[in-house]
Parts: C-alpha cells; sequence; structure tokens
C-alpha cells in the first residue's frame, strides 16, 4: 500500500480503528503514530504503564486484522512480542476502555449528586442556622441503598426501638436491616408467596406479617422465630396490623373482609364486612377504638372496633385507594389551622385521615364530619404510600412515578420532590425520632434517606 493524504499504512489503519480518536489524534498529519502515542503518554504516564499501553494497542491491532499496522506499529514502537506476553495483553484495551467509560459515567453519578448535595446545602439558610426537627425533611442522595431481595420490596418499617428496620418482599422473605449502619442482619423465611404488610408491635418484640399465600405470621423478633400462623382469609391478605395495646392483630385481604386475630391464641374473634372489593390497606388508629381501610371499590372506610359498625364511607377517590393513614395528635392543630376545621363539642379537634389513590392524588378527611378537607395534586402515577411527618406540618408520600415527595398540606404545594429509585416506589416510613426515611421499590432495593 501507498501513501495516502500523507498518512502511512499504520496512521491510515488506526485512524480506521477508531484508536486516533480514543487519542484525539488529528484526522491529517506526518507524525508517526508511535511518536504520537509518545507525545500522549509522556504527559500522564510512567515508563512501564506507556510499554503495557503499546502492547495492548498492539494485541488490538493483531487481534482485529490490522495486520500491516500491527507490523509498522510493532517496529516503530520497538516491541518484542511473544506467545506469553500475547496472553497477558489479550483484549487489553477494550477492557480499559469499558472501564473508563464506566468511570466516565460514575464520575458523572456522583456529579449529579454533588450538584443536588450542593443545592440542597445552600437552600437549607445560612451557615450554622439549624432546623428545628419538626422540619427536617429527607434529602438527597441517599444515605444507603440496600440490595438483597430478588423480587420487588412491598413494604418497609422502623423498628419502634432499635436501629433497625424491615422489608417485606414479593421473593417470600422479610429482611432485617440496621439503617445507621447499612449493615444485613438476617432473613426471616417462611412464608411461601409474596409478603405483603408488615408491623411491629408498641415494643418492638413481636413482628406480623401476612401473605398471598393467604396466612398471617407473628415472629418473636427477639428469637427471629414464627411463633403462630394464622388461616381463615379465603384469599391474598394484603394488609396486616397489631393493634396499639398489642392484644389484637387486624388483617385485611383480596376476599373483601377485615378480620381481628387474637394474639395468645390466633383465634380469629371479628369479622368486618361492608368493601365491595379487595381491601388493600387496614390501620387503627392511635388509641385502637377506630380502623380504617381501603379498598378497590375506591371508598376509605372507618370502623368502630367495638361494635364492628361502619362509622364512616369516604368517597371522593376515582380510582383504587392504595393507601391510608392516621393523623397523629401532634398534627391536629396545623390541620385545623391549615383547613379552618371547626372543633367539636368535646374541645378535641379530629381524627384525621390521609389516603392515597390510583387516581394519583392524596386527600386528607375529617373523619368525625366524613369531609374531604382538601386534595393533592402533584404526583404523575398511582400514589402507594402517603403519611404525616413526624413534626406534624409536612405530608410524605411515594408513588409509581419514582419520587418520595414532601407536601407543605399548610399551603397545598409539594415542597419537595426526590427523584428515589428506579422503578415504581411501594412503600415508605418515617422514623419516630431519629431523622431518617426508608424507602421500597420495584427496583428490590430499600433506600435510606437523611433529614436535615
Amino acid at each position: 500500500m501507498g501513501v495516502k493524504d500523507g498518512r502511512g499504512p499504520a496512521e491510515a489503519a488506526v485512524q480506521r480503528s477508531g484508536i486516533a480518536k480514543l487519542f484525539d489524534f488529528p484526522e491529517e498529519g506526518h507524525t508517526t503514530i508511535s511518536n504520537k502515542l509518545d507525545i500522549t503518554a509522556k504527559m500522564v504516564l510512567s515508563q512501564r504503564q506507556r510499554d503495557e499501553l503499546n502492547r495492548a494497542i498492539a494485541d488490538y491491532l493483531r487481534s482485529n486484522g490490522y495486520e500491516e499496522a500491527y507490523s509498522v506499529f510493532k517496529k516503530e514502537a520497538e516491541l518484542d512480542m511473544n506467545e506469553e506476553l500475547d496472553k497477558k495483553y489479550a483484549g487489553l484495551l477494550e477492557k480499559k476502555w469499558t472501564s473508563v467509560i464506566r468511570l466516565q459515567k460514575k464520575v458523572m453519578e456522583l456529579e449529579s449528586k454533588l450538584n443536588e448535595a450542593k443545592e440542597e446545602f445552600t437552600s437549607g439558610g445560612p451557615l450554622g442556622q439549624k432546623r428545628d426537627p419538626k422540619e427536617w425533611i429527607p434529602r438527597p442522595p441517599e444515605k444507603y441503598a440496600l440490595s438483597g431481595h430478588r423480587s420487588p420490596v412491598t413494604r418497609v418499617i422502623f423498628h419502634p426501638v432499635f436501629s433497625v428496620m424491615v422489608s417485606a418482599s414479593e421473593d417470600a422473605t422479610i429482611k432485617v436491616w440496621d439503617y445507621e449502619t447499612g449493615d444485613f442482619e438476617r432473613t426471616l423465611k417462611g412464608h411461601t408467596d409474596s409478603v405483603q404488610d408488615i408491623s411491629f408491635d408498641h415494643s418492638g418484640k413481636l413482628l406480623a406479617s401476612c401473605s398471598a399465600d393467604m396466612t398471617i405470621k407473628l415472629w418473636d423478633f427477639q428469637g427471629f422465630e414464627c411463633i403462630r400462623t394464622m388461616h381463615g382469609h379465603d384469599h391474598n391478605v394484603s394488609s396486616v396490623a397489631i393493634m396499639p395495646n398489642g392484644d389484637h392483630i387486624v388483617s385485611a385481604s383480596r376476599d373483601k373482609t377485615i378480620k381481628m386475630w387474637e394474639v395468645q391464641t390466633g383465634y380469629c374473634v371479628k369479622t368486618f364486612t361492608g368493601h365491595r372489593e379487595w381491601v388493600r390497606m387496614v390501620r387503627p388508629n392511635q388509641d385502637g377504638t377506630l380502623i380504617a381501610s381501603c379498598s378497590n371499590d375506591q371508598t376509605v372506610r372507618v370502623w368502630v372496633v367495638a361494635t364492628k359498625e361502619c362509622k364512616a364511607e369516604l368517597r371522593e377517590h376515582e380510582h383504587v385507594v392504595e393507601c391510608i393513614s392516621w393523623a397523629p395528635e401532634s398534627s391536629y392543630s396545623s390541620i385545623s389551622e391549615a383547613t379552618g376545621s371547626e372543633t367539636k363539642k368535646s374541645g378535641k379537634p379530629g381524627p384525621f385521615l390521609l389516603s392515597g389513590s390510583r387516581d394519583k392524588t392524596i386527600k386528607m378527611w375529617d373523619v368525625s364530619t366524613g369531609m374531604c378537607l382538601m386534595t393533592l395534586v402533584g404526583h404523575d402515577n398511582w400514589v402507594r404510600g402517603v403519611l404525616f411527618h413526624s413534626g406534624g406540618k409536612f405530608i410524605l408520600s411515594c408513588a409509581d412515578d419514582k419520587t418520595l415527595r414532601v407536601w407543605d398540606y399548610k399551603n397545598k404545594r409539594c415542597m419537595k420532590t426526590l427523584n428515589a429509585h428506579e422503578h415504581f416506589v411501594t412503600s415508605l416510613d418515617f422514623h419516630k425520632t431519629a431523622p431518617y426515611v426508608v424507602t421500597g421499590s420495584v427496583d428490590q432495593t430499600v433506600k435510606v434517606w437523611e433529614c436535615r
């Protein structure tokens, strides 16, 4: 082959092979390739690294059929290649190149997170000014992203006493994690199908779980053993909660019923009927006199535990209601101020309830009147989790739009949106005393978010 455009065969082959772009060589010029590499390499590489790079390039040229370029390059770079060396450098250039691409991607991700952190730092107030714990909100990036589940995570909750949290998954397991260190602690196995919900008693000594295998299990959380399995539902058990007194468990099912179980014996002592379709979630209020439930029938119902009477049927959602949460008493004054709701004759406002739906909205209800006090709009997909901030001023929610949101309900606006996961966010929990939020997702990860 002759010389074309001032390039010899080695230069032409290297240009065709794409190596020129790697080292930013010009399209035209008379400087030899080895000299170009030498000039580039001298800037950053030691003699040994230069030699390794030359050998890797030689291997790349030869293995990709650029025989003439290989021959010229080998001569110019004064390389002595033998079979043993050939094996050592086989495919090395491609490996280095893919490593560079991976590192580049990681650097871009870290730069993005750093920019977010800078933004959070500058918007958090002047230096030295500390935010009131009642106004702590989750800040990106996440403190930990925990992997271990082999299927979507369905529920995440904090332990009421220890620095651990628990996650449930469609992989039929329950996992225990230390949220302060990010360490995985153990797996609880026993269910034979997707674990749908989990709940601690107030002491944290007992954990209840329910599953698509139609059972409810009670676990001794000190010995991590299943001490009781309850049968009685005729379909997928979608929700479970231990009552505040610790003596009973309530469960909700696709069989359209809510059942109450005695912890000591495992017997079903009450069945609440009224929902016309799958009951998605059930939650007791703070003193255990009422339970709230939500359903595919697009309603939220509030039941009097003592009489099994349906005290209120709340209808305003236009799709399946996925989640509910009672307002803590610490939020009552803020809610009354924000909504202008009247104080009852007893002089005590409330109780109040939140609901999240597949209609993409969050609603706040005054249970005593059955009135919808407000509707929060902003999520772009099904709302899967909702709860009050422990300080009472904010609402937190998660949804299938992959976000975790913080709402200033007094002004009916979303004040913070975190792109929390790579897939639908299925569950969240806010620690009662420590500055942490935890989320779970269809992407099979559990994430811990620090609040400040």
